[in-house]
């Protein structure tokens, strides 16, 4: 099977990929041929979000012996940061280390008032403590957010405030066209009840007013529990070093030229102190950017935002149901016109991958919410900008096993990826902007993709729903 890794500070650890290609070579003894093997299987997978520490089934089969050179380790990804025409990326590009952990679980959060809290909230302060490593960056003026198109049916907006009625009905879920994975077919007859959800995804300034009121530490700010994490990791997975156990994430570090698409280490540095404060590490803030998604959030951190502000994650199908905005039988939010044609739809990646993004769509990384025009619903960046946590355990198979016009499906009863049968996975929808028809194709609405539920990426965050 295809495989992707990190190089770094200790080379040891490899992670699985969505589609089948390389078996993996049983690892020679000389530590030097071991890493040079691991490189070799490589490939990069952006087309398949990875989970923070994961096993591949090529290490399920090992020996304990075996997995203490093979044993996996999945990672969080991901970058936003201030909108660019034109970057200088690093020649010098970090290197992450082979694995990036998850934190520990979260205590309750407190009750919150029961009306729906309201963005805008300052964002607290956090003063660098380091020089930034984040490449040097010219700003271009913005494109203005376009108006948004009022939805059919609404409900006062004084009760939802920020979010928009989804009158709900039938649709048919699934793959739409040559690009989609497997686990996106069978395409099949889904019925969702009526919902109300966020038009953006959750904001810097909404998630500072949760942290605030309530405390909450994410994922990302806590160093590791080693107990918990081996019950991700098949028997006999040897502990990581100390030195790899701490609070870390990954940030994108895009190098001047163009590299081997099968190592993405070339592009990924694996950054202490980054989280959904800091998002390029110690040195860089979200001061100014109180309008952009919040990211490194894993599905906890996210759970425990939806919980305090009385909503929830949306399930698969709404989510889709929602993307798709009224059209049926559509590759895209907009309908069927590719990425590539007309005027910017969504904030992807232009130009070559990883060296070169012309941003044509005037961003670099992330993009203030509602940047771009909105579906039939009026919901803004269901494609690109970053991915969104959904409610439901992925299951490859799932769509297989649904009856003809269920109602409301909420998923699997338990999680199974077969490239990771050890980690339980949550599913991710909506593309980055990382994506773009060369690497990745997340902005179909189709798209099915997963990680792990203490996974924060730099390029996921998430959005609400409410049934109330």
């Amino acid at each position: 099977m295809k495989k992707k890794i990190f190089l770094g500070l200790s080379l040891v650890t490899a992670l699985s990929c969505h589609e089948a290609a390389h078996q993996p070579a049983t690892p020679p003894p000389d530590t030097a041929r071991q890493l040079a093997a691991i490189k070799k299987g490589a490939i990069c997978c952006e087309k398949n979000i990875p989970s923070r520490f994961g096993a591949t089934p090529a290490t399920v089969a090992t020996t304990a012996a075996t997995a203490a050179v093979t044993a996996t380790a999945t990672v969080a990804i991901a970058v936003p940061i201030t909108p660019a025409a034109t970057i200088a990326p690093t020649s010098a590009v970090t290197t992450a280390p082979s694995i990036a952990l998850p934190g520990l679980i979260r205590p309750p959060v407190p009750a919150s008032p029961s009306t729906h809290p309201t963005p805008g909230a300052t964002v607290p302060s956090s003063t660098p403590t380091s020089p930034s490593t984040t490449p040097p960056i010219t700003t271009s003026p913005a494109p203005t957010p376009p108006s948004p198109i009022t939805p059919a049916s609404t409900r006062p907006p004084s009760t939802h405030p920020g979010m928009v009625w989804i009158p709900g009905g039938p649709f048919r879920m699934g793959a739409d066209n040559g690009q989609a994975q497997p686990d996106e077919y069978p395409k099949h007859s889904v019925t969702v009840s009526g919902f109300w959800i966020d038009r953006t995804e959750v904001t810097n300034a909404q998630f500072a007013a949760f942290v605030k009121a309530t405390g909450y530490i994410t994922t990302a700010e806590k160093a590791p529990d080693w107990n918990e994490l081996k019950h991700q990791l098949p028997p006999g997975t040897p502990r990581p070093d100390d030195s790899l156990l701490i609070a870390a994430s990954l940030v994108f570090s895009p190098p001047d030229h163009p590299v081997d698409l099968d190592d993405y280490a070339q592009w990924w540095a694996w950054k202490k102190g980054a989280n959904w404060r800091h998002p390029h590490g110690p040195g860089s803030n979200i001061h100014g950017k109180e309008n952009y998604p919040v990211v490194h959030v894993s599905w906890l951190d996210a759970a425990a935002y939806c919980k305090w502000a009385h909503k929830r994650l949306p399930t698969e199908a709404e989510w889709e149901f929602a993307a798709r905005g009224g059209l049926t039988d559509k590759v895209y939010p907009w309908g069927n016109e590719p990425v590539t044609d007309g005027a910017p739809k969504g904030n992807f990646w232009e130009g070559h991958f990883p060296d070169k993004n012309t941003a044509a769509d005037h961003y670099y990384y992330t993009a203030p919410v509602g940047s771009f025009a909105p579906n039939g619903y009026g919901l803004v960046d269901m494609a690109g900008n970053v991915w969104e946590w959904c409610a439901d355990y992925y299951k490859d198979s799932y769509y297989k096993e649904l009856p003809p016009g269920v109602k409301d499906p909420r998923g699997p009863a338990a999680s199974y990826d077969p490239d990771e049968p050890f980690a339980k996975k949550r599913v991710i929808r909506g593309g980055s902007f990382l994506c773009n028809e060369s690497y990745c194709t997340g902005y179909r609405v189709s798209r099915r993709m997963k990680s792990t539920e203490d996974s924060g990426m730099e390029h996921l965050g998430f959005r609400c729903v409410s049934s109330n």
